[in-house]
């Protein structure tokens, strides 16, 4: 074994350039891969990031407005919803997909705690919200039943708002139990939330039953949610999301073939589609970098090929010596090893390292909507499993790259090969 990494060192140490050609080759595959890999990754992971705040199985409805003149309305008429369309959704021909309604309103107000006071966006809400949009509870509760039974004027704050309000203190749990006002009113602080990353707006939850004391009776609704099960393909939601509206034009007295009286953002549909498209995707990514990684392999191909070819003479005189064919077959598979496993080691590393700057330095930064702030690249890595096995692949490749001219040397006949130039 010693002999054999002796003589592999001799002869890729007398071919210093075409082993570097070769091996950049390699590495240049194995870093293209991996530096791809992971910069779709952190694309696909900020594009993902928007959608995990919310409950796939969930539906959201907003009014419209009429498109169709009907029953003596005219073209543009609000429809507008109250809690009659709760009670719509809540009929027993829904009974059988849908499983929690809750109807949401917000208004813009000010929320003070002595000195201190911010806008905020406050929203009348029902318990089920919380796992509808998948509020966070850093400490303390979200609005619950008795709330809403009884109308109490209690408040869930974002963790932001409580610092304001707190006057920058940033133990946001000193709030819990404290009294803010709002409108003259006084409200019980109950609960923190978790603020959605990069978003500027202040929200705060109050129970929805209250909200309608706030807003002296106006019971109009902004949307309806609710979560739903049973529809398990995009046609099923699509055919599910026509009885709804159907419905509703029922109620509203619009024409059953007007669709522009209200407008449904199914999360599960939404989900889908983005899978598919996030699954085309990946597929395109693996297929760019395995092309790239291709080019390695054909680069320790070629070379194994003229390896041979410059080689014949000297493996003509090895079998005249009484060389065996085993053992030429075994020393160009070894070099053609050596120099993948080498050099896609080496490409590894490096797409690792690349992977890793991209994270601190695109990771970090979002882009300035005004509004909101909005990631561009999140987590831009690969796992350390895919980048190995992207090694191992190589190296597979690269043995039965240089296996096809090892075995036509192995097989070349003594006189034959001592002939050769």
């Amino acid at each position: 074994m010693k002999d054999l990494f002796d003589e592999l060192r001799s002869t890729l140490g007398h071919n210093k350039l075409r082993t570097s050609l070769t091996g950049f080759a390699v590495a240049w595959g194995v870093f293209m891969l991996i530096a791809l890999l992971g910069a779709g990754n952190g694309l696909l992971n900020a594009l993902l990031s928007s959608s995990m705040d919310v409950m796939t199985n969930s539906m959201a409805v907003y009014p419209g407005s009429m498109s169709i003149p009907y029953n003596g309305l005219r073209t543009g008429t609000r429809i507008r919803f109250d809690d009659r369309d709760v009670n719509l959704l809540e009929a027993p021909a829904f009974s059988g997909i849908i499983d929690e309604v809750t109807p949401q309103v917000s208004v813009s107000d000010t929320v003070s705690l002595g000195r201190e006071s911010i806008s905020v966006r406050l929203v009348g809400a029902s318990p089920v919200l919380a796992d509808i949009e998948k509020i966070r509870i850093i400490k303390g509760r979200f609005v619950n039943p008795p709330d809403e039974k009884e109308a109490r004027k209690v408040i869930v704050v974002g963790n932001r708002t409580a610092s304001i309000l707190l006057g920058g203190d940033e133990q946001t749990g000193k709030i819990i139990g404290r009294a803010v006002t709002m409108r003259g009113l006084v409200f019980k602080v109950v609960g923190i939330f978790k603020d959605s990353e990069g978003e500027y707006d202040s929200t705060c939850y109050i129970p929805y039953s209250f909200m309608n004391v706030l807003k002296n009776g106006d019971n109009s609704l902004d949307q309806l949610k609710f979560t739903f099960h049973g529809l398990k393909t995009e046609k099923e939601n699509a055919d599910f999301e026509k009885r709804i509206k159907k419905a509703i034009n029922e109620a509203h007295l619009a024409s059953p073939d007007d669709n522009s009286t209200s407008y449904i953002w199914n999360r599960l549909t939404s989900d889908m589609q983005a899978n598919k498209a996030i699954s085309y995707i990946r597929i395109a990514l693996w297929i760019i970098g395995l092309f790239t990684l291709m080019s390695g392999i054909v680069g320790v191909s070629n070379i194994m090929l003229i390896s041979v070819k410059e080689r014949t003479h000297e493996f003509g005189i090895r079998k005249a010596l009484g060389a065996r064919p085993w053992s030429i077959l075994k020393l160009i598979i070894t070099e053609s090893v050596a120099i993948t496993a080498f050099f896609g080691y080496i490409g590894m590393v490096l797409g690792l390292i690349a992977n890793q700057v991209m994270d601190s330095t695109l990771g970090s930064k979002a882009v300035d909507l005004g509004f909101m702030k909005m990631y561009m690249f999140l987590n831009p890595t690969v796992g350390i499993d895919v980048a190995v096995e992207a090694t191992v692949v190589l190296i597979i490749a690269g043995t039965i790259a240089g296996l096809m001219p090892a075995v036509k040397a192995s097989k070349v006949k003594p006189i034959e090969a001592l002939r050769a130039e």
